[in-house]
Formats: structure tokens, sequence, C-alpha cells
């Protein structure tokens, strides 16, 4: 029995190294895959316009040499093409969009979790079933509201409430922002509400035995405790509000001037797609953002994820 036993131990560790070495291959296939468009990207905006529609990027990548590189792309995109004032209107959209959800859906969740108030379960299931709502099919109802504001009658007393009132920001950055902070809410607040409930609960009524109030254990215990969440949040927001395009165009319209990149990048092939060339340098310009702020904070991100992924 015992001859049996380690001859199936021997066994297992044997198959380690060949399991562990399968997954490795996978993994790296996996990423592979992913970073061949991006190099693509990267080779294409550094040639010209001719060898662009012409030949494929891989020749200049295994003849580079013989290929004619370029600034000119990245010169033209930030210049003429009004992208490097489209990237500061982008900071200008994502960095309130993902700061503003992050610090109200941080409170919230901390009252979901662990005050008792009335009809709390019931309220927070409607915060999370705002998730089902399509963001498509409330863009236009939310740009009227921005427009003329949103009012309603009561005929039997001819008189009218106005629910919510005109401010004005239709074309500006603001009503952009505005719109992400809504959209991102309930997932903010389901996240961060799953993490903080699975926190201690004997730290909490330590607290409170020493005279914390709520306030005071939000701001010492739980906003500490749950960086790596916050982290993980702040990831997809940032991400989703840089790269979001339906958004932007719906909301600034004609108004150039306060234009994301990602709004200006689409104009950039002109009227019959003779700059599509272009396309290359300011798309990879767009996505260096994003990637350094991913690479910066990559360390929480899984452990945000997975912390606030279950409760227990």
């Amino acid at each position: 029995m015992t001859a049996t036993a380690g001859r199936l131990r021997r066994t297992k560790l044997a198959g380690e190294p060949r399991a562990g070495w399968l997954v490795k291959l996978v993994v790296f296939l996996i990423v592979a895959v992913w970073t061949i468009p991006t190099l693509g990207l990267l080779v294409n905006s550094f040639r010209t316009s001719v060898e662009s529609s012409s030949t494929g990027w891989w020749t200049s990548l295994f003849n580079p040499f013989t290929t004619e590189w370029t600034l000119d792309n990245y010169h033209r995109v930030l210049t003429s093409g009004g992208l490097f004032d489209a990237l500061i209107n982008s900071l200008i959209v994502t960095i309130p969009s993902t700061i503003i959800p992050i610090t109200i859906a941080a409170f919230a969740a901390y009252a979901f979790a662990w005050i008792d108030f009335k009809h709390r379960q019931g309220l927070f299931l409607g915060t999370v079933a705002l998730l089902a709502v399509p963001l498509q099919v409330a863009l236009i109802p939310l740009l009227l509201m921005y427009v003329n504001g949103a009012h309603w009658t009561i005929p039997w007393l001819d008189k009218t409430i106005t629910v919510f009132p005109d401010l004005g920001i239709v074309g500006t950055t603001t009503s952009v922002w505005l719109t992400h902070t809504a959209f991102a809410m309930p997932f903010a607040i389901f996240l961060l509400h799953n993490y903080m409930s699975s926190l201690p609960k004997d730290i909490f009524e330590s607290a409170r035995i020493d005279g914390a109030n709520h306030f005071r254990i939000f701001w010492r215990l739980v906003l500490p405790l749950s960086v790596p969440v916050l982290a993980a949040f702040a990831i997809f927001q940032f991400l989703w509000t840089w790269n979001d395009y339906l958004i932007a165009v719906t909301m600034i319209g004609a108004n150039q001037s306060a234009a994301p990149s990602t709004v200006v990048i689409a104009a950039q092939t002109g009227q019959f797609g003779q700059f599509e060339h272009l396309l290359t340098a300011g798309a990879f310009l767009q996505a260096a953002v994003p990637l350094a702020v991913f690479f910066l904070l990559q360390r929480f991100f899984v452990r945000g994820i997975l912390a606030g992924s279950v409760k227990g």
C-alpha cells in the first residue's frame, strides 16, 4: 500500500512540471494573439501612406532597411489634426468621470453594507438592477433632458413641476462626464459593496466600542482596507471613459473644441478616406495613456476584482 502511494505521488510530481509548461504556453499564445494588432498598429504608424495602402505591416517588420520610416503621421495628427487638444479634453472628461463615481459609490457601498436602515436591501437590489438598463436607449432621453430639462405637468392642479432643470451643458465636456458618472454608479456600488461587506465584523465592533462614528470608521478603516478594489474600479472606469466614442459624439455634437480624442481620431480619415493612414498614429497615441494607467495599477487589479467578486 505504501509503495503504491509512493508511485502515485512520484507520478503526480512528474506531471506537475508538464502541466506548468502547458499553462505557460497557452498564456504565451494568448498574449501573442492580443499583442499582434497592437504591434501592427505601431509599425503602420511610422509608415508612409503609400506603403500602408500597398503592403502589409509585417513586410516592413521583416524588411526594416528597405522601408521608408517617417514621423510625419504623428506630427500631422498632433498639429493639424488637433489631437493634442483632444487628448487634453479626454483627460478633462476621464478624470472627473473616474473620481466622482468612486467617491459617491464608496459612501453608498459602506451604507448598504454596514448601516442598518429601512428598505436597505430593496434599495440595493434596485441600484444593482440599473445595470440592466442599456446605455444606448438612455442617451437620447438624457440628451433631451440636458437640452430642455425635465418637467412634470399635473393637469388637475394646473401646475408644472421642474424635476430636472435645464443646465445648458449640451456640447460641453460636463455633459459627457455627468453621463459617464451616472452609468458607472450601479457597477461601482455593487463592486465596492461586495468587498466592504466581506471585511471582518470584529474591527467595526471594536471601533464602535472605542466611540468611533460611521464617518470615522469609513475614513480610518474602510477606505485604507479598500484600496485594491478602489484601484480595480478606477482602472475599469478610466479605460471605459477614455476609449468611449458613443457618449462623447452624442453629447458633444458639433462642438469640436470640446471633442475628446476618440471623436477627433474618427474624423481624421477625411471625406473619402484619403487620410486613413493617420488613424494608426492617432490610435497608438490614444492607446498609450490607458496602457500606462493599467501597468501602473495592475498589481491592484486582480486583487481588487477577486476580492469584490465574491462575498464571504
